[in-house]
């Protein structure tokens, strides 16, 4: 059976960079433009050119893709030809094969946005994709609150489209601009376009992620018939998002009745590398990836219950609706008070801890993690804490050094330029190799790098160890999570630290205390005893 060629375009530059507080740089734009070449998508939309310096530089340095890369701009204006029109120049000027452009199909915002009369918008749609058209570029049309203004009127929202492939246009998109269209209409619709004449592999979908039902809407537009998919990476997006493409591609390409009907130019190898692009955008950004996001989520393939975790083990189908390395993820069964055997004995083994079956030790590393977990631990998140409590329990732990006591002060004070800063002063006092030894360190709030008094309580704690300082050199902190897990004169604090070292590891630590410094200082003992249990 010959499989049906599906189009994806992707507008991360262009529609994503319209997302409240994202401003992508010329660099962050030439590295997403990489990615997604590498990934397989078939049109790049660099941006506006013209609109703003960003995008204009970009076009001047563009890649070489072997995507498609796209100019975005809009029709021409009435009362002046295609060829005057000094917006549609620059986006002409971009230089690039392709050029999408905009234009009004719902006839309420003909009259109210532009002004104009409905025959003077149809003219200027026609004009300005034939003028694309005539410099050998191949022209997309995006026909704006296409499915509101084929709801409100669909003869002029037809005509509107119809004017745009009369006029030679490749690509009919069909957009829900507003994003309040249900997959059932879309889909409906497209099936009525397709039927007045406007041929499916010329069709494609934009939809937006008001309702929550941007990919399944997108999807329903291709089980009608269209034949190209509008996103972005993550589901960027003005407002609440576009249709994600990270959620779309690994639907078509491992997803019935999709993966045996459709082809595009994603490969496998390509798909392996999805999670590393979604990560990348949220690096360039400085977000930290949503864990729930599926596919690519850090807990999209978490398995906390430990009946699924039983299960898991024998069958990873049973509560898996694909194999996580598909899609570059892996799997995750976290410990936790929902946790069984299972999960401690597959945890335990990836620790490197082997254990018997009927080990009493097992029950008790159990009943620990459900009696800490109860006073507001959490070891799903802080695997190296875990470890920890059951090398413990296991009789393997190796006690390091000993803290007899440790001071933090925090003083607010003028510098020389006359400003408030806070300096942090922390002492420690540990006993190691049979002696006692003190280390005092400050952390300033104005030195330009790490503050405050959980880095002075590191640099303390770290600078005498005897012989194990050597080993702490290469480590350092990268994250600091506070939650208050209760509230009122009972509220207790819970800390979690990340820490990572020269070897490229990465490990989660937990304290739990009333008292903010308690709690960062036992998550940041965990953090250190966990790097010397590896590596001492």
């Amino acid at each position: 059976m010959t499989r049906e060629r599906l189009y994806l375009y992707d507008t991360t530059l262009r529609d994503g960079q319209q997302t409240q507080g994202v401003q992508f740089s010329t660099s962050d734009k030439m590295q997403i433009a990489r990615a997604l070449d590498e990934l397989g998508v078939d049109y790049i939309e660099g941006g506006w050119p013209g609109a703003n310096p960003t995008d204009s530089a970009f076009f001047n340095e563009a890649p070489k893709t072997r995507a498609k890369l796209a100019a975005f701009g809009m029709t021409k204006r009435a009362g002046r030809s295609a060829a005057n029109d000094e917006v549609l120049a620059a986006v002409m000027n971009a230089g690039t094969d392709t050029v999408c452009l905009v234009g009004k199909a719902h006839d309420y915002h003909v009259s109210a946005a532009l002004g104009i009369t409905l025959d003077e918008n149809l003219e200027n749609i026609g004009a300005s994709i034939a003028h694309i058209v005539a410099q050998g570029r191949e022209a997309l049309f995006d026909a704006e609150h296409f499915f509101d203004g084929y709801k409100d009127n669909p003869d002029y929202a037809l005509a509107a489209c119809r004017a745009a492939l009369d006029a030679g246009a490749r690509w009919i998109v069909l957009c829900d601009t507003n994003g309040g269209a249900l997959p059932a209409e879309v889909g409906r619709i497209v099936t009525e376009v397709i039927a007045a004449g406007i041929p499916g592999d010329r069709l494609g979908v934009h939809t937006h992620n008001d309702t929550e039902n941007a990919v399944a809407c997108s999807l329903a537009a291709v089980d009608a018939g269209a034949r190209q998919i509008q996103g972005t990476l993550n589901g960027l997006g003005e407002r609440c998002g576009n249709a994600n493409l990270i959620s779309l591609i690994p639907t078509l390409l491992l997803k019935e009745p999709y993966a045996s009907r459709f082809e595009t130019e994603v490969t496998e190898h390509a798909l392996a590398g999805l999670t590393r692009v979604s990560r990348m955008l949220d690096d360039i950004l400085n977000r930290v990836p949503m864990r729930q996001s599926p596919y690519v989520g850090a807990s999209a393939f978490a398995h906390k219950a430990g009946l699924h975790a039983s299960a898991i083990v024998k069958d990873p189908g049973t509560y898996e609706h694909i194999a996580p390395e598909r899609v570059g993820n892996a799997r995750i069964i976290p410990m936790s008070n929902q946790a069984g055997q299972s999960n401690l004995r597959k945890r335990l083994a990836e620790a490197g801890l082997e254990v018997a079956r009927d080990d009493p030790a097992l029950g008790l590393i159990l009943d620990q993690i459900k009696e800490r977990e109860d006073q507001g631990y959490s070891y799903d998140t802080a695997q190296a804490s875990f470890e920890l409590l059951a090398r413990a329990a296991l009789g393997q732990m190796p006690e390091f050094f000993e803290v007899k006591r440790y001071k933090v002060t925090v003083e607010r004070r003028k510098n020389k330029y006359n400003r408030m800063v806070s300096l942090s002063e922390a002492v420690v006092v540990v006993k190691v190799d049979g002696e006692k030894r003190l280390s005092v360190s400050e952390s300033l709030d104005d030195t330009g790098g790490d503050r405050g008094p959980v880095n002075a309580l590191s640099k303390a704690l770290a600078k005498d160890l005897g012989q194990y300082s050597a080993v702490l050199e290469d480590m350092r902190l990268v994250d600091f999570k506070v939650r208050i897990t209760q509230g009122g004169t009972e509220a207790v604090t819970r800390v979690i630290i990340d820490s990572e070292d020269g070897k490229g590891r990465r490990w989660s630590t937990v304290g739990v205390s009333p008292n903010i410094v308690d709690a960062s200082f036992e998550a940041l003992l965990d953090a250190i005893r966990w790097k010397l249990v590896r590596d001492s």
